[in-house]
This record gives C-alpha cells, structure tokens and sequence, in this order.
C-alpha cells in the first residue's frame, strides 16, 4: 500500500529518494514525507502528494541539509490515522534520535502503546509506526544494546505486517531494514545501496536487487550489507538481475498511464505468449509449471483464490478450465478464504492470481493451502515477487510494470496465461480434442490484432462517453464467458469515475436490478455472438422496454442489436472463449474517458492504493 524508497552512497539522497516516491506514488498519495541525516536527523513531511512534499522541502529545507547522502522516504495510504502532515512518515523515536519509515500493520500496537505510555512515553501521532520506533528506542535503552539487536528484540514481540527502514543520528553511515509480510527490495549500486518497495525506483541506478524475504533484517554499513532473520542467523541472498526497462515505467506521451497500459495490450498479450504458443507449429509450451502438468491433469478439483481485477480473470478462468479440462473449479476471494475453513484435500490444485504477486490476502491464502497440502500454482507478473516465491510453481505475465492503480493490462495477460494452461492440459488429458486445439491455437495467435482493432474504437468511446459523464449509477449485463466481463467494466467504472456501477449475469436482471432501469439508467450490455446471443438479446429488449439507454458491445456486423441499443462498439469475431480478452477493451475506454471528462485523478483515484499489502 504505502511506498518506501531509502538511500545511502555518494549520491544527494533527496533528489534520488523524491524521484522514487513520484514512481511509487501509485501506491499511496495521501501524504508523504522525507528524513535526510546531516549532523542530525531532519524530517520534512506533508499531507498530498509527492510534489507537495518536494515543493515543502525546497522552500524550508536547510540547503546544508539538502547535500546530505543518507535518507529515507515514504507515500502514505492511511490504516491507522487520518491523512495529515503528523500522520504522515517518517516518525520520530521520543528523543528524536531514530526515525522510522513503515509499510503494513502493527495488529498489536495498541498494547504496546499502552505499555510504553506507562513507561512515560508520549507521541504526536495516532499511527502504529510511531509506535514501533518508540518501542526499538525503548529496548535499546533498557537493554543497553546495539540499534540492530533492539530491532530484532522488537520485530519478535510484533504481531503483524511490516516493511521497515530506520536511520539513526548516531549512526549516520548506517540503514536497517526488515520486512514480514510487505514488499521491500534491496538494490546493490557501486558504493551505494536503494531499499524500495519495488523495484521502480531502483532501475534507473542499478541492475541487481535482492528481495528480502519475510522475517529477514538488512543492516547496511561501511558500504556493505548484510542479511540476518530475527533471530540473527545469516542468511544467503540470492541477487537477481532487473530486466525493466526505464521506458516502461514513464507515461511515454500519454497523459496518463492507464491509457498507456491500455494501448500496450496487444504488446502485453504477445509478450506472454512469446516463446510459449506457435499456432504454425502447434506447439504450446509453459516451462513455470512444467513439473505440475500431470497433477493437473489428475486433479479433481481447482482452487482458484485472487482479488479485484484478478478475481475477475479466476471467473473466466473457470469458465475456460470446465470447458477445456473438464475439471471442476472454484473461484474464492482470497480475503474470505482463509477465515472461512476452507476443505482443501491433498492433491487440490490451487491457482493465486496477482498482478504485483504481494497481494496480502492472496498470500495468506497460499500458506493456508500449503499447510492442507494443495499444490499451489501462481499466476502473476512481477518477478521475484513473494506470491511467486511462495507458489510451488507458475507463471509470469510478462507483461511489464503496470503503474496505474486500475488494472487493464494485467487482467488481459491473466487471461492469456490462464488460457494457456487450460489448452495444455485439456490437450494432455484428451478433453481438448487436436482439432480443436489447433484452432485455438490459431485464434490465440491472432488476439493481439483483434486487441489492437478494438482498441481503434477509442474516438467513438469517447463520444459515447460524453453521454454518460454525469450518470450517477450503471449496470454492466452479460452472459457466460462474458459474465465476468461485465463485473470488471462495473469495477473499472467505480474505481476511477466514482460512478456507482454493478455487474450481473444478465439473466439475473429479472430477479432485482430489472427495479431500477428506467430512463436514466445506462445498462451496459456485453453482447457477441456466442451460444448465449438469442438470450441477451432478450435481455436487451426488456431493457428497452423501461426506457433504458443501451450500450451494447456486439460482435462486428450485428445489425439486430444495432436496431435497438442507444449506442452500439462493434468488436472482431473470436471464439467465446477468447472474446474476454476483446470484448474488455471498450470497457475499460469507457471507464477512462467518463472520468477524465468528470475531472478525475485516473491514475491515482480516491482511497485506492495499487498492491494491497495490508489485510
């Protein structure tokens, strides 16, 4: 949720630790704040975004203070504390000798607080972060001992999730980080060293990051690092090298960078299908879960467990999965599966789905699945990230970062590895007959094009859209495969216009929402062509009947529903099962053009954060 970016090396720490938090802004933009340490500790913090820090620390900040090669950042995403200048990290110890940056929650903060304030302990903020610093500052002085043990002493009497950098006055050539549960990344730079909550601020200066895992601590000093657990065992840190590229992670002349990422999609798709699918050959190849095909294969049941946009992709993975493989699936919301006892049986397949692969509930989802003895797959697109570390097998995306806090890109190239994996096992298990594979083949092969001629759609959305700016309610209907379509143009409207929006199976619309049409409600239809056609078209029909404005997304050359929608976007013919990744694009037009034209924040819309790391 909040975004850490730390600095130590030869560098002006505030100019590289400002630039970090523009990038990682997506993750948290209520506040945000900065500590440099020049003689003392000096922390400049305000409510807002990232430019309203930097123009804060220009005018105010001593310019002794500004030269100075050690530092530590953040962007906040409120838990504990309303956004404002105090709120906002990083947080002082009560002699103002450490200061803290954190991503997560202290669940046991509060008895801590109670403690410390026993102890005679006061603090300015309402956070659990000031907490936890109190708390190391309170061990070291009690226990008489270095900075780095009271923070191990510390981190083993918390319960909860955390991502932590701390800088000390007395130590000014010294950065301690520690993570459980949050994201954080260790760059190795040439006599410098970046801590970030992913790996966006780091590429720009250095190739190779660590990812520290749960319950490690990083003390960096003297121009070196090292890595220990809590419990002071050192550990062997494996170094990977980034493969992103700069130009990725800039808006590229878009004006915003969900609009980009929409217009990558063809790219994305192929990107994940590269050296995996050849419909000339009829070869399909996943070599994450090569080991795991015949389990599949065998499975009597799949588990898939995921949350917003990529509960979404599970939805239609079902779909796909029963259609192809003939096996059964169920498709949880992760933050409800882990409290809800779930039966998992040995053998289970379960299948995590995340775009950032730090998704806290997911996560937590996989370790419960571990322990009942489920395989677990993942699906996700950030390369090293802990879903992918703690799977016991899957696959990438590949389908590059992804900045704007609404997902578009990353639910299509979902879909293409999810589909990927139903062909190769329905193929493996006879229940995909070769005819029929090679014609998804094909099909698969030519998705990047049909992406690219529905997104040529984009003038007349935006006309469209024009109509429905001041809507204050929508429905998305759709059917089948498409079902789960409708749900994510709903999501996608909501997030970033702050138009309420619902989606239902469109035979469902007779059973309540049917209540609330009239001639001011739209009702989005995804229509194609496909087994279900005759019915929404049904559906349409008795829509138009209560006087409300249809837009229908239909299959190119529909001329039926034309005669009937307010608002016809007409998308390239593909098999049913694939259309999803098609019949998507428009939708998430819609939902752009409708909040710029409302005056909304696209990229980074109210009390929305990017990765949900905290539960």
């Amino acid at each position: 949720m909040c975004g850490i970016v730390a600095y130590i090396g030869h560098r002006q720490a505030h100019s590289v630790i400002l630039k970090g938090l523009k990038r990682l802004e997506y993750r948290g933009y209520d506040s945000a704040g900065i500590a440099l340490l020049n003689g003392g500790l000096h922390v400049y913090k305000k409510k807002g975004k990232v430019a309203e820090l930097e123009a804060h620390l220009l005018l105010t900040g001593d310019e002794q203070n500004l030269k100075s090669h050690v530092g530590i950042g953040h962007t906040r995403w409120a838990t504990h504390g309303a956004p404002s200048d105090v709120n906002a990290h990083p947080h002082f110890s009560g002699n103002k000798r450490l200061t803290i940056i954190h991503n997560g929650i202290i669940e046991n903060y509060d008895a801590l607080k109670k403690e410390l304030l026993q102890k005679g302990h006061r603090f300015e903020s309402e956070t659990d972060t000031e907490v936890l610093i109190h708390f190391i500052e309170d061990i070291q002085q009690h226990e008489e001992c270095s900075l780095e043990v009271a923070v191990r002493l510390a981190l083993s009497r918390v319960v909860g999730a955390y991502a932590i950098v701390i800088m000390s006055a007395d130590e000014p050539d010294m950065l301690i980080a520690a993570r459980k549960g949050s994201p954080l990344v260790l760059g190795l730079g040439k006599n410098e060293f970046f801590l970030a909550s992913d790996a966006t601020p780091i590429v720009e200066y250095a190739n190779e990051v660590v990812y520290l895992n749960d319950d490690e601590v990083c003390v960096i000093r003297d121009q070196q690092f090292t890595i220990k657990d809590v419990n002071d065992i050192p550990t062997n840190p494996y170094i990977h090298t980034l493969d992103i590229e700069l130009e990725a992670i800039e808006k590229g002349g878009f004006d915003y960078f969900m609009l980009k990422e929409i217009y990558e999609q063809p790219k994305s798709i192929s990107d994940c299908m590269r050296g995996r699918l050849n419909a000339d050959t009829g070869t399909l190849m996943l070599g994450g879960i090569r080991d795991y095909v015949d389990q599949l294969v065998e499975a009597k049941r799949i588990i898939v467990v995921a949350c917003g946009t990529s509960w979404h992709a599970g939805l239609v993975a079902e779909y796909i999965f029963e259609d192809l493989c003939r096996i059964p699936v169920e498709v949880e919301y992760a933050s409800e599966f882990r409290y809800r006892n779930p039966v998992i049986n040995a053998g289970d397949i379960v299948i995590a789905i995340s775009q950032s692969g730090e998704t806290a509930d997911t996560l937590a989802a996989i370790e419960l699945a571990k322990r009942q003895g489920a395989i677990v797959l993942g699906v996700c697109n950030v390369v090293g990230s802990s879903i992918a570390r703690a799977s016991h097998a899957g696959s990438y995306t590949h389908a590059g970062p992804e900045i704007g806090v609404a997902s578009t890109k990353a639910f299509t190239a979902q879909l293409t590895v999810l589909t990927m994996i139903a062909m190769l096992v329905g193929r493996k298990k006879g229940t995909l007959k070769e005819d029929n594979y090679r014609r998804l083949l094909k099909e698969m092969s030519q998705i990047p094009r049909k992406v690219e001629k529905a997104l040529a759609l984009n003038a007349q959305v935006e006309y469209i859209s024009g109509y429905y700016k001041d809507a204050t309610n929508a429905i998305y209907l759709g059917r089948g495969y498409n079902f789960p379509v409708a749900l994510e143009g709903a999501l996608k409207l909501k997030e970033i216009s702050y138009i309420h929006a619902e989606g239902y199976p469109a035979a469902e619309m007779k059973h309540g929402p049917i209540a609330l049409i009239d001639e001011e409600m739209p009702v989005v239809f995804i229509a194609t062509r496909d087994s279900s056609y005759e019915k929404i078209v049904s559906n349409i029909q008795e829509v138009k009947a209560r006087k409300g404005q249809v837009i229908a997304i239909v299959t190119e050359g529909d001329e039926l529903i034309a005669s009937m929608a307010d608002h016809v976007l007409e998308v390239p013919d593909t098999s049913q099962l694939l259309m999803p990744l098609i019949s998507v694009i428009p939708l998430q037009l819609l939902s752009y053009h409708i909040a710029v034209m409302r005056g909304c924040d696209v990229d980074q819309p109210r009390n929305l954060a990017k990765s949900v790391t905290v539960e």
